[in-house]
């Protein structure tokens, strides 16, 4: 049995990636796995002995990296093994991708948008045209390393003392401007980003419902975006809220799993999705009847008296992206079925005719 060596396991951030690089006496590769261990995405880095002309059958995706063939190796007789201690991961921003880096620079990417079982391997330095084991790196560097030096910006500024204060500081004033004076505050992190925190804004004369808004999520972009659209920044960032005549300390338990979910669950959050609700035992009080949220940047739609019109949180920018500020509404499990059969747009018909409030309570 062929031994491996692990040159590097590191877990992403967010807790919810992990990359592998092993060696064994023919061949290194990495892996992208998933916070089950399952392998999401595979990348061949190099050959250490003579190439085959054509490829072998692929273990790539069980974990069995074969040897690349010589038509897609700079390196046709093969090249020396890496070294571990110069060897070391660059996690994008969003958690969803990263790159590898070594002595001599770049050696491979896998970005959010590859994966294992679309055909899509990460790109590898040592690689020549594309493979099923990995695509050339040079052809891309242009684009893919500007994305390197931003994720090594964007962890250098996360570590420095003031980078969570200066997030903190700057929701909060937008909120005091935008909806009001500030009440309570909570802390509904789970010990490692991103970090968050829950705002309250009581009741006040002309508004007669708290608004709760979580404060942090706009520190990071969000995950996967890649995949979907060109033009990422305008949906990169967002807070979310809530409307409620409900008490805020219950109302306000739901953020400790929806806040952090776009990186736990690698996923993105835009107006008019819906998400299941986890099985949380600290909001079920309440959760009421509710299986999942619909999000909505806009809730005029379900507004039912004059004195519920939603605050406009717009105006807010951060890093250079706009901070969009996307409001819960609990849904049932048909509603949610509903809006999966059709459309988001056709379920906030549906819940308009009925009379159904975008405040909670």
């Amino acid at each position: 049995m062929t031994e491996i060596d692990v040159l590097l396991d590191e877990i992403s951030p967010y807790q919810s990636r992990r990359v592998v690089v092993e060696c064994d006496s023919h061949t290194t590769a990495a892996y992208l796995l998933d916070a089950r261990g399952r392998i999401r995405v595979p990348v061949w880095l190099a050959n250490h002995e003579s190439a085959p002309r054509t490829s072998e059958s692929s273990g790539l995706y069980q974990g069995q990296a074969p040897l690349m063939p010589e038509a897609y190796t700079k390196h046709p007789q093969g090249r020396p093994r890496f070294d571990p201690a110069c060897l070391r991961a660059v996690w994008f921003e969003e958690g969803d991708g990263v790159a590898l880096v070594d002595e001599e620079g770049l050696l491979a990417v896998i970005p959010g948008w590859a994966e294992a079982d679309s055909g899509l391997p990460g790109y590898a330095r040592e690689a020549i045209g594309r493979s099923a084991y990995a695509w050339e790196l040079d052809s891309v560097r242009g684009q893919l390393w500007p994305r390197v030096v931003h994720a090594e910006a964007y962890w250098d500024w996360r570590r420095a003392s003031g980078a969570w204060r200066s997030v903190q500081r700057t929701v909060l004033s937008h909120l005091n401007r935008r909806v009001g004076e500030a009440g309570h505050y909570w802390d509904v992190s789970d010990g490692h980003p991103p970090l968050l925190r829950v705002s309250e804004r009581p009741p006040t004369a002309e508004r007669p419902f708290t608004v709760l808004s979580t404060v942090g999520m706009c520190g990071q972009r969000m995950p996967t975006l890649d995949r979907y659209m060109a033009n990422t920044a305008q949906h990169a960032r967002v807070e979310l809220a809530l409307a409620t005549t409900l008490p805020a300390h219950h109302a306000a338990r739901i953020f400790r799993w929806i806040g952090a979910f776009p990186w736990r669950a690698v996923t993105w959050f835009g107006t008019g999705h819906t998400v299941k609700w986890l099985d949380n035992p600290e909001d079920r009080a309440m959760r009421g009847g509710a299986g999942a949220v619909l999000l909505l940047e806009d809730p005029a739609p379900l507004v039912t008296r004059p004195e519920h019109q939603p605050p406009d949180t717009s105006g807010l920018a951060f890093q250079g992206d706009p901070v969009r500020w996307l409001w819960i509404v609990p849904i049932t499990r048909p509603e949610h079925l509903f809006a999966k059969e059709h459309d988001s747009a056709t379920l906030v018909d549906k819940l308009a005719a009925e009379g159904r409030s975008w405040v909670l309570g």
